[in-house]
């Protein structure tokens, strides 16, 4: 693995739109008075969030619990905290949206290290590759899942691939079983040689001894201590871990594949080139996918990333205003004759998610 090579835009594409754009959002924000960063109904979401994962957990951790099917219910409640924490918390404080003060976001973002990822690692996924290079081969690895998969026209298709539209669905239930695995330690040694680690503070061997004592500290609380609290045989701890990890992954996957991986969002292969002949977020635009705005339940849920385009644009706005500037982005690309795509529902975005996995897997 090789030193990344940063890929540049062109700033002059597309500069009226992007201006206007940064504008009249910024005017939404001072004209409103309001802050960019969490509200009260985000700071009510927070305690929510936190409470569906850690009150389970404190049952499990007392000597209340003894029932198998007790036990299996609160994992089950800390998988739907662990996506909501995923979600809703830790995802705008990683990207320095929830509050202004860097030790909030740094201290709620830490959340993640105790659901079993990996702060560190997932920043420089997300934030550096995923949404600096968008759908971009070789970058996006969010576009660059096990070879079972294909998630992008730019990859090798292999003739398993051809019944991937049915069993993808069991492997995004995997993805948050993978952070308490290997994908934390993969994923460091593959930065540290793609020279991304410097986006983080620290050096190599800290981000090693903190990724190795959070990994402790998961499998202590969410594993060996129930298993010496709770009288039932230790198998069931494993089913149930298992499960709650299937669950947080899938409500995981199912949020974030329908927002780039449909037959509408564009794939970028820069064949070797360091710069796409595009503006950055004209390429956000083409990149990324809406589902059900109108839904203000799944809105509140899935902390706002149904309206994936307004994030990929403005990663840096709490997602509580993602609703109100969707009506200026909107209104701004037809303005300039960019595209906005959006699904009015989300089984509907899921169904075009599907399709475009079965074209992937025959052609």
């Amino acid at each position: 693995m090789q030193a990344i090579k940063p890929i540049t835009y062109n700033p002059k594409i597309g500069k009226e739109f992007s201006t206007t754009l940064n504008k009249r959002v910024r005017a939404y924000f001072k004209e409103n008075n309001i802050s960019r960063y969490a509200n009260a109904n985000m700071k009510i979401k927070t305690i929510f969030m936190i409470s569906l994962f850690f009150i389970p957990l404190g049952f499990l951790l007392s000597t209340l619990v003894q029932s198998i099917w007790l036990t299996g219910l609160l994992y089950f409640i800390m998988g739907l905290g662990t996506a909501g924490i995923g979600l809703s918390i830790m995802h705008d404080a990683n990207h320095g949206s929830y509050s202004k003060n860097d030790k909030v976001n740094k201290a709620l973002g830490g959340l993640l290290n105790l659901v079993g990822g990996f702060a560190p690692t997932w920043r420089m996924q997300h934030n550096v590759l995923h949404h600096t290079y968008t759908n971009v081969h070789g970058y996006d690895e969010d576009i660059q899942p096990p070879g079972v998969l294909r998630f992008s026209p730019n990859e090798e298709r292999k003739k398993i691939h051809k019944f991937q539209h049915l069993y993808a669905w069991f492997f995004y239930g995997l993805m948050t079983f993978s952070w308490i695995t290997a994908k934390d330690f993969k994923q460091l040694n593959r930065y540290k040689k793609m020279g991304i680690l410097d986006t983080e503070k620290d050096s190599y061997g800290w981000l090693l001894t903190k990724l190795i004592f959070f990994k402790v500290v998961y499998y202590t609380i969410a594993l060996v201590l129930p298993m010496l609290i709770i009288d039932i045989a230790w198998y069931w701890f494993v089913i149930f871990v298992f499960m709650y990890h299937f669950v947080a992954g899938l409500i995981l996957a199912l949020v974030f594949q329908p927002a780039h991986v449909i037959p509408e969002t564009e794939f970028v292969d820069t064949k070797g080139e360091t710069s796409i002949d595009n503006n950055f977020m004209i390429h956000q635009m083409q990149t990324t996918a809406n589902f059900a705005p109108e839904s203000r339940i799944l809105y509140w849920l899935i902390g706002g990333l149904n309206y994936q385009v307004e994030h990929h644009l403005f990663p840096n706005i709490c997602h509580v205003h993602y609703k109100k500037i969707s009506k200026i982005v909107r209104e701004t690309a037809k303005e300039y004759n960019v595209p906005y795509n959006s699904h009015t529902t989300f089984f509907k975005a899921i169904a075009y998610h599907t399709k475009l996995l079965k074209s992937l897997g025959r052609a």
